[in-house]
This record gives structure tokens, sequence and C-alpha cells, in this order.
């Protein structure tokens, strides 16, 4: 467990890349202060003489050496994580089974020990079809090939950092030796060259993990333990690529696949991380298309465009989510999912797009009974996202006004210039050429001045009359400013209706869990008729769907459907923290919408979950909210900065 911490704490420092104080690490983590001091002198024994994490009065940050740091020590089967992977590894590579004592002699510890760590390989064996036999001192394996290899894989994702998979975790699963290592190199770049050129988009997020069950195969089958042959699938395109990997895996692997590998990994290919071009007709991929997924997904696009308000409901947006979810099908079918590295960045930057996807996943499980877990519902948002930036408004940039003397043709260039770099924030409405403009009767969101203006203001900007990069980036940082402020005083706005004392609960019990909690925060807002149990019992169905800890901090259960008499939003306050889904939150906010408050459900959702993403003003409200009223002040202090 200790080590597992040392690798949160590097993480989370590596993700957010700023200085992070003892107490809001130990938060994070669920420890003492005193705990992450010693976390911090342990991982930067890792890499000494290097420095994983750095030390300072504001606290602890990422050092250069912190990747390193997370990755040191995989291999020496000293901890528990590692002896519990090499045993995994040495009982798939022995079909006869390991020898107990022997094993326990190999990594220098007691049979006592070992007995221990294989009780842990059955928990890690759950849902696996493989069983672990004991018969007197040998301990061997029972399941099939592809169950065997389904655990390999899931032993090179847990060797993952951050959720990005990477040479050297291939290596610790398979061996240094392994023949399948040597895939990341060449065959990567031929495969994706290769399947560009046949005129398939390739899917980078994907292509890595299908690559690592293209090296597993290679490994497995360079041991004599080959897929066997199934009935054959005679589709063109999964020929075609079937041709593909068995051409690039004798060449750069040296491996010859059998028909059942090379069928297996095509499906894979095919499903996971290709789709047709641009250039593609619509009549083409319909062509592709199960009618009865995309009749699903037709009608739950409508219902979730309806639902949320937004503009989804397009008709190559529908085709292309459908081809996805025609191959999340048969992903499920082999139980082969695909990992996301965005997922945590999806669901924390963008909540309210993650919101949508969970919608239409959830109504996808019911229509076609296809289960889907966090990674897979990422992806569906990544298609949600898409088509929500190619139909943003324009009415959604910020309006500006030039104030440049008139000299020449200066005040154009310099119109034009801010047109071609700030084009996609801002929209210039107006020029004011005059040395001495009426600068009260400007009213735009922005003004861009070569001149200095009569009152500094937050909204006035003062650049070159030749835009500089430095100008740029003023600009850029102005008008976030405006967006944010924007957006957290309509926020402000909202929460002040939604809150009620008798909804705002501290001091939540850790033992409680998910359900717990809900149930606890639920009965507050029951007692004001505000939802029923059945909200209650829904918000609990939705927790277990994905979770809705959004950030690091905060947790935004809630059911899906907008059925509350009225809106209404319960706080409950965990100091220390408590653990939510993988991680553990200190704000736990039970959200109930109505159906006349369907408009504000962005503002809130959205701009609610920024505010939490930000670890000072988290501590802030947590540390200081002892009562409704001092969260209440403390959480509008926040907003106004």
């Amino acid at each position: 467990m200790t080590r597992a911490r040392q690798d949160r704490l590097l993480g989370l420092l590596v993700r957010d890349g700023d200085w992070a104080t003892a107490a809001t690490l130990a938060d994070a983590l669920g420890v003492t202060p005193r705990s992450i001091r010693s976390y911090v002198t342990a991982a930067n024994a890792r890499v000494a003489p290097g420095v994983a994490i750095e030390s300072g009065p504001q606290g602890y940050r990422a050092g250069a050496d912190a990747s390193a740091a997370l990755r040191a020590g995989g291999t020496d089967a000293g901890t528990p994580r590692d002896r519990l992977h090499t045993l995994v590894r040495a009982l798939l590579d022995a079909p006869d089974g390991i020898d107990v004592f022997e094993f326990a002699d190999r990594l220098h510890v007691s049979a006592a020990t070992l007995d221990a760590d294989l009780a842990r390989v059955r928990g890690l064996l759950g849902g696996t079809e493989l069983t672990l036999e004991r018969s007197a001192s040998t301990a061997r394996l029972r399941g099939t090939e592809m169950a065997q290899r389904r655990l390999l894989s899931r032993l090179a994702h847990d060797e993952m950092d951050a959720g990005s998979f990477d040479l050297a975790a291939l290596r610790r699963t398979l061996g240094e030796d392994s023949v399948g290592a040597a895939a990341f190199g060449p065959f990567k770049a031929d495969l994706v060259s290769e399947l560009g050129a046949m005129g398939y988009f390739v899917n980078e997020i994907g292509i890595a993990d299908v690559v690592m069950h293209i090296a597993i195969a290679a490994d497995r089958v360079a041991q004599d333990r080959g897929l066997e042959s199934a009935a054959p699938d005679l589709r063109p395109a999964l020929q075609e690529i079937a041709a593909v990997l068995d051409r690039l895996a004798r060449r750069d692997l040296g491996v010859e696949l059998g028909a059942g590998d090379l069928q297996h990994l095509a499906t894979l290919v095919l499903t996971r991380v290709v789709a047709p071009g641009d250039e593609a007709p619509a009549d083409q991929a319909r062509a592709r298309l199960d009618p009865g997924i995309e009749a699903a997904v037709r009608d739950v696009v409508g219902t979730a465009a309806a639902e949320f308000l937004v503009d989804i409901a397009h008709e190559d947006f529908v085709l292309r989510l459908a081809l996805h979810v025609q191959n999340l099908q048969h992903r499920a079918r082999e139980q082969a999912w695909s990992r996301n590295p965005l997922t945590r960045s999806l669901k924390s930057t963008y909540p309210m797009i993650f919101e949508v996807a969970v919608f239409i996943a959830s109504r996808l499980q019911e229509r076609l009974g296809i289960p889907l877990p966090d990674d897979e519902i990422a992806y569906i948002a990544m298609h949600v996202g898409g088509r929500l930036e190619r139909s943003r408004r324009a009415d959604q940039l910020l309006t500006a006004t030039i104030v440049c003397p008139g000299y020449y043709d200066l005040h154009e260039l310099l119109r034009s210039s801010v047109a071609r770099s700030l084009g996609q924030a801002i929209e210039v409405v107006g020029v004011e050429t005059r040395v001495d403009p009426d600068w009260a009767s400007i009213d735009t969101d922005l003004v861009l001045t070569t001149i200095d203006p009569a009152v500094p203001a937050d909204r006035i900007v003062k650049i070159q009359p030749f835009l500089t990069d430095a100008d740029i980036e003023r600009v850029q940082a102005a008008a976030g400013r405006i967006r944010r402020s924007r957006r957290l005083a309509r926020l402000r706005l909202e929460l002040e209706r939604y809150f009620a004392p008798a909804a705002f609960v501290r001091g939540l019990d850790a033992s409680a869990a998910e359900e717990g909690v809900i149930r606890t925060l639920g009965g507050t807002l029951i007692a004001q008729g505000v939802i029923d149990e059945d909200y209650v019992t829904r918000a609990i169905e939705r927790e277990r769907l994905s979770s809705t800890a959004f950030t690091d901090a905060l947790a935004v259960p809630h059911a899906i459907g907008m059925t509350a008499t009225r809106t209404s939003i319960a706080i409950g306050i965990a100091d220390p923290s408590i653990p939510w889904g993988d991680g553990r939150v200190q704000v736990v906010a039970l959200v109930a919408f109505s159906e006349t408050d369907r408009e504000a459900f962005q503002t809130v959702f959205e701009q609610f979950v920024e505010v939490f993403s930000e670890r000072d003003s988290v501590q802030r409200i947590v540390r200081r909210a002892t009562d409704f009223g001092g969260f209440l002040d403390e959480l509008v202090a926040v907003i106004d900065g």
C-alpha cells in the first residue's frame, strides 16, 4: 500500500505540475502530512542522486526525475505489487505450474508470504475465467489461452503510469527478452502507415493498446501458445488487415502468426483503432452498420439532445457514433475493452460533455445490453465534444474594438493581424482611429488599444501597432478572465437559489461509502419535499455507471432525469477526505434538477466543478465551512476571486 501511495503522490504532482502543500496532498491520499514527507523521501531515494519531488516553502512539486521514479523498481519483486506481478507471470509461463517453495526462495520471502501472495492472485482472477489450483507444493493456472492473454493485458495496464502505455511497462510485463516487446518500435510505425495508406483514420489513442495485444500474441506464439483457428471471417476489410499484420509480424518481429491469432488481431484493429476516412460517403458508412444499432443510436442521441439542450443530433455524428457503438459491441463480446488515457482529464475538464456521454451510454446499455466502463464512456464523450466543437455558435465569441489612431492603413493591418491570430477567440466589430476616442461609449467585451486609455480597466488591453506574440498572450489572458468571470457570475446567481441550510452536512462518515453518503444527503432533500426515495435510488444507479468524482476533491452524485420538484443541492463536507470511486473527495454535492431549470443544468454543472478543481479553493472552503453560512460565504468569496 505504501508503494501504491508513493506512486499516487508522484502521479498527482506530475499531472498538476504545480506546488502543493503537504496538507493538501495528505487530504488527496487520505493520509497524514507526516506520511507525505516520508513518501517524498522514499520517492527521491528511487532516483538518487536525482530529484523526483522538489521541496520548498510552497510545499512540493514534481522534479525533473519524477517520471523516472514512477517507473523505478518495477522489476525487483521487492514490493507486494511487484511480487504479485512476478508470480502471475511465472504462472502464465509455466503450463505445468510452479513449485511454491522454490519460488519463495527465488523471491527471498517466506513460504507464508508467498501463500498470501497466492491468495491475492486468486482475488485478481475474479471474472477472468481462470482458476488457481494448488496441489501439495505445486500451483498452476487453469483456463483458456484467451483468458490468460487477458490477464497479461491487465498486468500491463497495471504497470501504466497515469494511464499512458509505454515500452517499459510492456517489457516489465512480458520480460526484457520478449519477442513482442519490439512491437512498439518499427512495427507500430509500419502498421499506422499501412492503415493510413488503406484509407483509414487511425485512432492514435487506441493504437498503443492494440499493439500491446499484438505484442502479447507474438510472445505467446513464440512459446507455441497460439490461438486455435475459429470459423473464418471472410469480410474483405478484415482479410486485408490480417494480411498486413501477417506481413509485418514476419518482417518486424520474426514471428509467424497463425490463422486464429491473425483473425483475432485483425478484428481488434478493425473495431478499435480505425474508422473510414472523411472522403467515405455516408451510404458507404451506413452499409457497414447494423440497422438496429443505427436506429438505437439515432433515438438515444435525439433524446440526449433534448434532455441536455445540446446540438448533437446531426447525421454525421449519428453515423460515426453508431459505427463506434457497433465496434464497441464486438469488443464487449470479446471482453477486449479499450483503455483511454484521457478519461480522467475529460471527466474533470469537461464534466457536462462527460455527463451527456454517461446519459448516452446508459440508454445504449438499456437498448443493446452493452456494459460500458469509464474508458469506453470517455470515447463517447470525445465524439460528443467533437460534435459540439464543430457546432459552436459564433455568438460565443467575445466582441472587441480596436483603438488605433489613423496613419495610412495601419489600423487595417492591425485588424487583419488580430483576426488572423485571435479570430477563434474574439470578433472585431469596430475600429476607432481617433487619438481621443470616447472611451465610455465603447461597449464591446474587449478594447485593444495602441494608445493609453483614459482610465485603465480589465477589459482594455494595450497592444503594439504591429501585433507581437506577447500582445496575443495578453489578449488571450484577458479574454479568458472575462469568460471565467461571466461564467462564475452566472453560477453565483444560480447557486444562491439552490442551497438551503437544512441540506448541509459536515463530517461525512468515511465508512458509509458512496451509497451511504448519497442516502444521507438525499434524506435532507426528501425532508424538504424536493425529491423522493426513487430519486435517491436512481442517483445510486447513476453512480454505479461511472463515478461522479469529477475532480480530486469533489463528487457530484445525481440521478439521470430532471424529476425534482425544484432544483436543489445538498452539500456534504468531509475532513479528512473520504474514499469515492478510485480516489478520495472532500466535498459531495448531491444535485437534484427540476424540469423547469433544464437550461441552468449546464451552467451549474460545469462551473461548479470548475470552482472545485483548484486545490487552494477546496482547502479554503473545507477548512472554514464549519456551518452552512460559512460554506456559502467561502464559496462566494472563491467565486468572486
